[in-house]
């Protein structure tokens, strides 16, 4: 595959060497320094008949390639770390041909300091990714070519296989001489988090508590305006022993939603897999999230789970039916799932999974609860050192009940391919020489 890039990425490449000649330069004046600058370049073309949504009639399926391209720099100097990521996110053929700028431009994905304190307690400050355990609650959302970051403050722990983090966020729109009401609706206000993790022979526990304010504007009077908080507090477990493999999220939400509701939601998932040989595993699971009878809160209770932040594409099948962008406040999930795993060879495997989705609360106008199933196919080969090849396939299987909950019922094929290549050099390191 030959990758072009445009003339119109000669400012953002330009910009890109500038940088990465300065850190050169740096470096050589402050050898006791670690630089490391590397960079992503992430085209993924697209098949969309059916993703995310029943495929409706009288139109065409979707058909795209998209592209991230990163250039990441970690400089470590004593007790001092600094990183940053810049990347740009397009579409082919998003710009014409000629043209002086770019739609979306070179963005900041991370920009952070962590400084520390001792050696226990650290800082870390500024945009940066936020993942833990199995990414359920706090996730990087990678999958996406835009990725999840957050403006944060965290205090970070670490002692005899212990982990503990306390992260602060605090969010506006602009600098403002009065209020502080965020008008954005696409984000958060606040959240303060608390995250402790601890390791033993075979097993590991983490425990996590997300207070998770959320902006309600009145239009008819501003000083009502107000931040309404929900909490979220649950563990993940880990256990394995020989070739089996256990995992556990359980989490329990309370407080109040955007609306004023009050909140009582639940999610419970269990993950078991065992390695039956070098070349093969297997493994089944079930995640049950609580929802709301007919998808809508009653008598001011919310009883519908929100994932918040978390890699919600990795879970409840790939073509990102629930959670992803979609069934908030809704009629739950339940999710029954068996998957495989075969490697080909030293560099190369591929992986089945079969998920049997129903709700988990009452369907409007049904009795019955079946949603339906769907397949998902993955294909991955190291090429190189620095190079990946991943091609997937999926395929849904709708019942009357996904019918209801999506709305729609022209009874079409659903299905979804893909196929992406991961190009990541490593273009200077002083570090290891």
């Amino acid at each position: 595959m030959n990758f072009v890039l445009l003339n119109t990425e000669t400012k953002h490449m330009s910009f890109i060497r500038n940088i990465s000649f300065l850190l050169f330069a740096f470096s050589f004046f402050y050898s006791s320094a670690q630089v490391i600058v590397d960079a992503e370049l992430r085209p993924r073309f697209e098949y969309r008949h059916g993703y995310k949504t029943l495929f409706p009639n009288n139109v065409d399926p979707a058909a795209y390639i998209s592209q991230r391209t990163r250039l990441n720099i970690d400089y470590k100097k004593d007790n001092l770390d600094f990183y940053l990521s810049l990347q740009d996110v397009r579409v082919w053929g998003d710009v014409p041909q000629l043209n002086v700028s770019d739609n979306n431009g070179i963005a900041i994905h991370q920009a952070w300091t962590k400084i520390k304190l001792d050696s226990e307690f650290s800082i870390k400050l500024g945009r940066q990714e936020i993942i833990y355990d199995d990414s359920r609650i706090f996730g990087n959302v990678d999958w996406a070519q835009q990725a999840r970051s957050h403006d944060i403050a965290l205090i970070q722990f670490s002692k005899f296989n212990s982990k503990f983090d306390l992260g602060f966020a605090f969010n506006q729109d602009q600098e403002s001489l009065t209020g502080t009401t965020l008008t954005n609706p696409k984000t958060y206000k606040a959240f303060q988090y608390f995250w402790y993790h601890k390791d033993w022979s075979n097993f590991s526990t983490s425990f996590l508590l997300l207070n998770n304010g959320l902006q309600y504007i009145d239009v008819s009077n501003q000083k009502n305006n107000e931040t309404r908080y929900s909490q979220t507090l649950g563990t993940h477990i880990k256990f394995n022993k020989n070739n089996l493999k256990f995992k556990g999220n359980f989490y329990h939400q309370f407080g109040n939603d955007i609306s004023n509701n009050k909140i009582n939601a639940s999610l419970v998932g269990v993950d078991l897999n065992y390695k039956a040989s070098n070349k093969t595993s297997v493994g089944l699971g079930i995640e049950i999230s609580s929802g709301n009878n007919n998808g809508v809160p009653s008598d001011g209770i919310n009883k519908a789970f929100t994932p918040f932040y978390g890699t919600n594409h990795k879970f409840n099948g790939l073509m990102d039916y629930f959670y992803v962008g979609n069934h908030k406040d809704n009629v739950g999930l339940k999710d029954f799932y068996i998957n495989s795993n075969f490697k080909l060879s030293k560099k190369s495997n591929v992986s089945f999974v079969y998920h049997d989705f129903s709700a988990q609360s009452n369907l409007s106008g049904t009795n019955k609860k079946t949603l339906g199933s769907e397949i998902d196919i993955v294909y991955a080969n190291k090429l190189q050192k620095n190079i990946f090849l991943k091609v997937g396939y999926s395929q849904l299987f709708s019942k009357n009940g996904m019918e209801i909950l999506k709305g729609n019922s022209d009874n079409n094929n659903n299905n979804w391919g893909w196929i992406m290549l991961v190009v990541k050099p490593s273009l200077f390191n002083n570090f290891n020489k």
